[in-house]
Order: C-alpha cells, then structure tokens, then sequence
C-alpha cells in the first residue's frame, strides 16, 4: 500500500517489520529510527549520538518496582524535530528535553520524542526521561533477572532498553553514572567505581558508581541484594572486587582467588587489562528459568550461576578465562555491528581454549590441544556455514551458536597459521591498541591484520570468515571437510527474536 502524500518521508524500519513515515520540516526531520544493524535492524536511532547516561534508580523491595530517572547527554547528527529512545516495558511518566517538557509516545520498543523546539544539527541536547520498571514484568524479552533479594540484569544483546531508555546498540558507546538506592539491608552495585554511599532517611542508602571508560548498552550491569563486596589486588596493583551472596561467600572463595592469575596470564598476550577495576558477580539464583547461560560478560563484573563457580579448577578455569578475554574484545573494542560478533566469542574462545590445553585439562571432546580441536572444527566447517551461515554472517535466530564461537576460533587459526605466531599477536596488540574505547567492525580487523602482519591478508580473511565453503588450512593440507549432502542437510534458521545463549567450547 502507497503512504498518504501527507506522510511521504523519512521512513524508518521498525520491530514488527512495519515501517514509519513522517514528513521533514522546515526545521528537519524526524530522525531515522534504526542504526541500520544487519541483525537487529529496529535498535537506535542515528539522529544523534550518547554522550552520557546518568542512571538515578530506586528499588523498592515490597512492590518489586524500580523508579528511574534516566539524563543522556546527547549531540544531534542533523537537525530534527522529533528523536526516538529505545524503550520497553517501561511505564515513561515525564520527558524534558533541553529542560523543557517533551511531547512523547510509545510505540513498539521506541519512545518518540517532540521536544518543544526543533534542535538543530551539532546541538548538545539534555533528555530527561522519569519512569518506573516492574523486574518480574513478562515481555517479549528482558534484561531484568529477578532474584530472591532483589535483581540483576542481563542486557546482552539487544535488551538494556527494558531497563532504561537508551540508544541500544554497542557503536554508540557512552559515559555511566549510576545512583541506586536501596534499602539498608541491601547492596547495590554496577559498572565501573564506587564513589559515594549516602545514608538517607527511612533506612536507605544509595550508591553512586562512576566508569572510567565508556560503556555499551549491553554491557551494563545494576544488581541489587544480600552481597558482600570482597576486595583483592590484581597484578600491577589492579583492584579487584567481587559481588558475593553473603550466603555463598567462603563456599566462592576458591574460584576468586583464580582471578589475579587468569590476568596476569592475559596481560602476558593482550597487554595490561583496560579498565579500572574487574570482578566476578555471582548472582544470587541458580534459578534455570532466571538466564539460560552460565556466564556473562558485562564491563568490570561478570556474571555467573553460583553453582557453576563451585566446581573444581578444571572445569570453571577456562571459561572465566573466556569471559575474562570479553574485558578486550567485546568490552574495550565493541562490535561495530552484531554481525561482527565472532570478533568477541572467537576471539573469546582462542584464548580459553589456548588457557585450558597448557593445563593439560580435556576438553569436552576429550581432546588436549588446539590443533586436534581446531582440526575436528574443520571437519565441520562447510555443515555449520549451511546450518548458521559464514562466521560473520549471522542472523537474530542464529546470533549465539557454536559458528560464531568455535567458527571463530577456526578463523583465528587460520590467520596464525598463515602469518606465523609473532605477527599474530602483533595483529591482535594493534587491532585492541586502536580501537580502544571504541566500537570496531570485521573490516577494522582485516585491515589491521594486512598492515602489521607483514602481508595482504584481506582477501584471504574474507573467504574464511563470509565464504559459503571452508578455505584451505595453511599448513595442513591433509585436513578434509565432511561433505554436507544437500538433501541431508537442514537449511539455515530463519532470522527470529534470539536470547543470550552460551555456546562456548570453554565450558
């Protein structure tokens, strides 16, 4: 059906696959309400960038509620008359932009705004958005993990606009504050330093946290209950702080005391860890039906299933060891795009596994070292691009499967197999080196890897990572592919409303 000429327009793509028009203004236009993720093609909006969130939350445990306040600071790309948040769930009761109210409404998973006044392009803009969020509120998806105490949440990968506003999407990176006050029973805690604990009135007390680097959406962390913060030193002086359940404290204490020695063995590869702090959250739930995954990377904490971390060294070392790695890729270097995924778990998994075979430890194949796993993964290769498409390549339904974890570690093989060791780790210092603090996409590390690996290598990364048959391995040239008969084959997912899964081959 043709749009009325009235609204002929900007169009923007929105979830549901339905798509909204709205006529420029003298002033402007709306801005487009899409990033233009080849994965979640409805998250953001790219009339403006994040500078800062300032997060001030309340929870109260009687009614489960959490009253918010979130303030972004905000510069337009273009001039516009209307912007969007990314927003679900969330009960919005006042928007102020520029400190003047805002007309606004909820539609899908966008908060639209009408600020009073046109803004103009290159305008540093204050939005204030006051609003309430129930962490046991059934959605379509969530980031809220409710826990007998209180919460934590889970915003990987397109989810932390359940939580608060945002422009949800890992390229546009942002400054975070946090203020969360809880009952004096409590502990609030989230990304980065505590820099004030205020006792107020009524037996609360709030906690003011500030990250030292920039953070993507998905990245947030707020947890709320009965922990204990317990404090060590890292190497170089790097301090660590993990978030107990007070219940579970010396039973966890084994598994924290592995952390200054999975760093100190991953600075000896990446360089020095690059945040101001790191730490274990176990959240207080083992809880199936609460998250369906044993680990999650989210900046300076990462969360676990208690359980999990009760486990002998053996088989908890390698996988912390992974979500460790996320601290570089994934964390300081985001994906530009959610296609670039494979750079996080690929990259994540290499170093796991690389951590678990010097150790001697088995792995779930029972298999002892890279090359006997990396030669099994081969084997697959040409199953899992038709099942999952290439490494970078991926859809919504099939985001969190084992192409982008073991598919990467294969391609990062590949490369070191090509270019020798020494120019391999110069490649991943230089690539983690430039894009710090920032997003980077498949292309970023193809063109890092041609200047300082001491070759063209573009051409060939390119085949291995969105080739629909598995290249060659350099230096194996009796490694076979199993074939796929076609009509034995399933065809690849259609693309759907994934969630967090963990597929990785360090567990």
């Amino acid at each position: 059906m043709t749009a009325p000429a009235a609204l002929i327009g900007t169009a923007a793509v929105l979830g549901g696959g339905t798509t909204a028009y709205a006529a420029p203004g003298p002033d402007g236009a709306p801005a487009p309400e899409t990033l233009g993720d080849p994965v979640f093609p409805a998250l953001g909006n790219d009339g403006y960038r994040v500078g800062s969130y300032h997060l001030d939350l309340s929870y109260d445990p009687t009614t489960t509620l959490v009253d918010g306040t979130a303030t972004l600071e905000l510069r337009t790309t273009r001039a516009l008359t209307r912007l969007s948040l990314d927003s679900l769930g969330l009960d919005v009761r006042t928007v102020r932009v520029g400190g003047r109210a805002a007309a606004f409404e909820q539609v899908d998973e966008k908060l639209r705004i009408t600020p009073a006044r046109a803004l103009p392009a290159g305008a540093r803009v204050t939005v204030c958005v006051t609003y309430s969020a129930d962490p046991r509120r059934k959605l379509a998806h969530t980031a809220w993990v409710p826990t007998p105490d209180g919460f934590a949440i889970c915003p990987q990968p397109d989810s932390a606009h359940t939580v608060f506003p945002c422009n949800d999407h890992p390229s546009d990176k942002a400054d975070f504050t946090f203020r969360l006050t809880v009952p004096a029973t409590l502990r609030a805690v989230a990304n980065g330093s505590l820099v004030r604990t205020e006792n107020l009135s009524g037996d609360r007390t709030a906690y003011t946290y500030c990250s030292r680097s920039p953070i993507a959406t998905e990245l947030v962390q707020i947890t709320v209950g009965d922990y204990v913060v317990k404090e060590r030193v890292g190497p170089h002086g790097l301090p660590l702080r993990d978030v107990v359940p007070v219940a579970r404290a010396e039973a966890l204490e084994p598994a924290l005391a592995l952390t200054p020695g999975l760093v100190e063995w991953l600075e000896a590869r990446l360089g020095a860890y690059p945040f101001e702090t790191y730490g274990l959250l176990p959240c207080n739930s083992d809880d199936p039906a609460a998250f369906d995954f044993t680990g999650l990377e989210t900046q300076t904490l990462t969360l676990y299933k208690p359980n999990f971390l009760l486990q002998p060294e053996p088989k908890i070392g390698s996988h912390m060891m992974h979500e460790l790695v996320h601290s570089y890729f994934g964390n300081s270097v985001s994906p530009a795009t959610w296609a670039d995924l494979w750079l996080n778990e690929g990259h994540a998994d290499f170093y796991g596994l690389l951590y678990r075979y010097e150790r001697g430890w088995a792995d779930s194949l029972g298999l002892t070292t890279l090359e006997a796993r990396m030669k099994d993964t081969y084997a697959r290769g040409d199953q899992w691009r038709r099942s999952s498409g290439p490494v970078a390549a991926p859809n919504a339904a099939d985001l969190f499967d084992s192409q982008r974890y073991l598919g990467g570690v294969l391609v990062l093989y590949a490369l070191r197999q090509l270019i020798g060791e020494d120019a391999f780790h110069a490649v991943e210092r230089a690539f983690l080196a430039r894009h710090r603090n920032s997003s980077a996409s498949t292309e970023d590390y193809i063109a890092v890897a041609t200047q300082v690996g001491g070759q063209d290598v573009s051409g060939f990364l390119r085949d291995w990572l969105y080739g629909t048959t598995t290249p060659r391995m350099p230096g194996h040239p009796d490694w076979t592919v199993t074939p796929v008969p076609p009509a034995l084959t399933a065809p690849r997912r259609a693309a759907g409303a994934a969630r967090w899964h963990e597929n990785s081959a360090t567990l």
